[in-house]
């Protein structure tokens, strides 16, 4: 650009040139009177920016049990009571091992003593045990599980206040015993009945005939009481009770042959021969068959139960019962030759074998 001095200038072009300076020193200062203004907005643009930011998120964290709500506002606090009801079952498992027979052993653990002198000891279902002590005592002894001795039972009766005719006092000779399923009462035999009315005592050889009836006690295993006696043949040995109750089964060694006893009648119902000195007894599980060894021999006889049919009642004027007999004609099977002088008898669990 050329500049012009008022010396070099003409005097026509001054005003011109004037002219256009002032032109420029307007819009220079238009120029920067428009920046200032334009800055100054600005200014206000930032400030307010500055003065009213944006509001940051906040967050609070706070360490609280699980399922706790507070608000800052208003807080309601709601109590809640929950009953829960476990059921807890307990399953009890229990593992028999069977040992070999070749692996096992017996061991004593006690022994019990006293004025005792067992034939037989026999055990109920309700953990007692009876010893039958024969005459050599003339009693019987009742002990518990831990061979406490329970109670001391003798074999003296009066049998007049059983209901026997022309009963006596008398005394026992306790061999045998056999108790209900339940264990509430054990029927004992009597080898031989001592007293007025009773003979000699006729041994184990019955080398003789008409040898005297003898008796069954029953005890009552709460009281240990004799609470019935009941009339069978000479000489019983070995009895039976059925599974279900009804029937004892009793082998009577010197009249050679068995009674049958209705238990709920307190009697004997039949009197079956089986031959020489009857001995063991076993009765099927359904309490239909009783299995009796003739030792005397070598057979065992095979008694129907199921046949004997309860008495019918013939009625008289009044109504009045005048015969009420049994019938009781029982027919024997046998199995034969099994093994000379078959003393015990047992069945298996299934009735399928009989062992003797």
């Amino acid at each position: 650009m050329r500049l012009f001095t008022p010396d070099d200038a003409d005097s026509d072009a001054l005003p011109s040139n004037r002219h256009h300076y002032g032109l420029l020193y307007l819009a220079l200062i238009g120029g920067l009177l428009l920046v200032g203004l334009l800055g100054f907005l600005f200014k206000d643009r930032v400030d307010a920016v500055t003065v009213s930011p944006a509001p940051l998120p906040t967050t609070t964290t706070s360490s609280v049990a699980p399922a706790t709500t507070t608000t800052s506002t208003s807080t309601t606090t709601t109590t809640s009571t929950t009953t829960t009801t476990s059921t807890t079952t307990t399953t009890t498992t229990t593992t028999t091992t069977t040992i070999p027979l070749a692996e096992r052993e017996l061991e004593r653990i006690d022994s019990v003593t006293g004025n005792i002198s067992p034939k037989s000891v026999v055990a109920t279902s309700n953990g007692l045990f009876f010893a039958q002590n024969m005459m050599y005592r003339h009693t019987v002894t009742v002990y518990d599980q831990q061979g406490t001795l329970l109670s001391t039972i003798h074999d003296r009766v009066d049998l007049a206040e059983y209901g026997v005719k022309d009963g006596v006092a008398v005394r026992g000779a306790p061999v045998e015993a056999a108790p209900t399923s339940d264990g509430r009462y054990v029927y004992v035999s009597n080898y031989a009945m001592y007293g007025p009315g009773f003979g000699s005592e006729p041994g184990d050889s019955c080398a003789d005939s008409g040898w005297d009836n003898s008796f069954l006690y029953r005890v009552d295993t709460e009281t240990f009481e004799i609470d019935q006696v009941i009339e069978v043949g000479a000489v019983p040995k070995f009895l039976a009770v059925s599974p279900d109750d009804r029937w004892i089964v009793v082998s009577n060694w010197c009249s050679y042959d068995i009674s049958i006893v209705d238990t709920q009648e307190a009697r004997e119902v039949a009197r079956v021969d089986i031959g020489r000195h009857p001995r063991g007894v076993a009765i099927t599980s359904d309490s239909s068959i009783a299995y009796v060894t003739e030792m005397g021999g070598s057979d065992i006889a095979i008694v129907s139960l199921a046949a004997i049919e309860p008495p019918s009642q013939v009625l008289g004027f009044g109504g009045e019962v005048i015969n009420a007999a049994w019938r009781a004609d029982l027919e024997v099977e046998w199995l034969e030759g099994v093994g000379r002088g078959p003393r015990h008898v047992i069945l298996s669990p299934d009735d399928r074998v009989l062992y003797a």
